[in-house]
């Protein structure tokens, strides 16, 4: 453990995530004090700009409440974007007063899944965010709840920190709460005890997680906060996980809240981005040849392996792939319009290539942009 704690200290590359839980006063606007005491620690934390942190904040939803005449966080679409709108101006100007104590430029980046999904955008948000790394700002993400529809939102915060640490190369992930880390049941509860640290999801096999802690008045909770650790572990990225109160000792390498080991490599940055934060728009019925050569055989689907299509959708959109018996096999970026899928089904490439054109000689879902689903 004194290792691991060490390689958090070490950590070079770092995603900090906080919840509005930690952010807002109970009635809903900024806590000035709250966000002044996050600060100190990151800043600090930088070490002299040796360490760079990318911070994704929630809190512009809670904040833009109270301005509004908003008593709670409303469960419409149409008033969180109103709220998040007003929001995130007074969360971002918040942040960029409290670092400018300490010289430190900030830098806000608004993303939403269809953005990291769609190749272009997500080399797009790549760059962005390592240029300000590299001109020496501190990034503050957040989901852009302004625009973004049911369909193509992350839903938390703690899911978007996951993927932005695999997007930015991080070395380590840190999750703020409103709880100091996870536990093997209820913390309010008498006889619980915290997990000091989880080396594989066999560790947690024994733990309820809807009741090992709720954190916060946010979209997320601890079952937000595991799901979104496995995500980075399976990645690569270790997680350390505790309360914002404990923020200092999480990124100093001391022994706090509960830490995530690495559980897998580094993939592709956007099939990650792919397999859990893509909203399929469709699906392709693929038969058995198919089937067997996309996920044993690790190749791309092409026309003649298709034998039905359903939704709406447009070239370059997420769509599953399943199988006879509608079992989700893969989810891939599609080449295609969904209109024009039916007059391919069945065929090869090189008959659709004579008759249509040379457009047409192309795989349906590229091998690159597919990724496999868990059976």
């Amino acid at each position: 453990m004194a290792s691991a704690r060490q390689s958090v200290a070490e950590a070079r590359r770092v995603v900090v995530k906080v919840g509005s839980s930690s952010l807002t006063t109970a009635a809903g606007g900024l806590d000035a004090d709250r966000v002044d005491a996050l600060v100190d620690v990151l800043a600090k934390s930088r070490d002299g700009g040796l360490r760079e942190i990318v911070l994704v904040s929630s809190g512009a939803i809670a904040a833009g409440l109270s301005p509004l005449g908003l008593v709670r966080r409303p469960k419409d679409l149409a008033r969180q974007q109103a709220a998040a709108s007003v929001g995130q101006g007074l969360l971002v100007a918040r942040y960029t007063a409290s670092f400018a104590r300490y010289g430190v430029r900030v830098g806000q980046v608004l993303l939403t899944s269809d953005d990291m999904a769609r190749r272009a955008h997500h080399r797009n948000a790549s760059r962005t965010l390592d240029q300000l790394l590299a001109m020496g700002a501190l990034p503050v993400v957040n989901e852009n709840d302004t625009v973004a529809t049911d369909e193509i939102r992350f839903g938390d915060n703690d899911r978007l920190a996951a993927l932005v640490a695999h997007l930015v190369h991080a070395d380590l992930l840190v999750l703020l709460s409103d709880v100091d880390g996870l536990y093997d049941g209820d913390p309010a509860k008498p006889g619980t005890s915290r997990i000091d640290e989880v080396r594989s999801p066999a560790d947690m096999a024994h733990v309820e997680i809807g009741s090992a802690g709720k954190a916060g008045v946010g979209t997320g909770g601890m079952v937000t906060k595991v799901e979104a650790a496995r995500i980075a572990a399976a990645a690569g990225i270790p997680v350390v996980l505790t309360s914002a109160s404990h923020a200092g000792d999480a990124l100093a390498g001391r022994a706090t809240g509960t830490y995530f080991h690495r559980t897998g490599r580094r993939s592709a940055d956007r099939l990650l981005w792919l397999q859990h934060a893509s909203e399929p728009r469709g699906a392709l019925t693929l038969d058995d040849g198919a089937v067997r050569a996309v996920v044993e055989g690790r190749k791309s689907l092409l026309p003649a392996g298709i034998a039905a299509v359903e939704g709406e959708f447009a070239a370059g959109d997420p769509v599953e792939l399943r199988d006879a018996a509608g079992r989700a096999v893969a989810r891939g970026l599609v080449n295609f319009d969904a209109k024009e899928i039916p007059l391919l089904i069945g065929r090869s490439t090189r008959d659709l290539a004579k008759e249509l054109g040379p457009a047409y000689e192309r795989e349906v879902v590229h091998r690159d942009d597919l990724v496999l689903l868990p059976g």
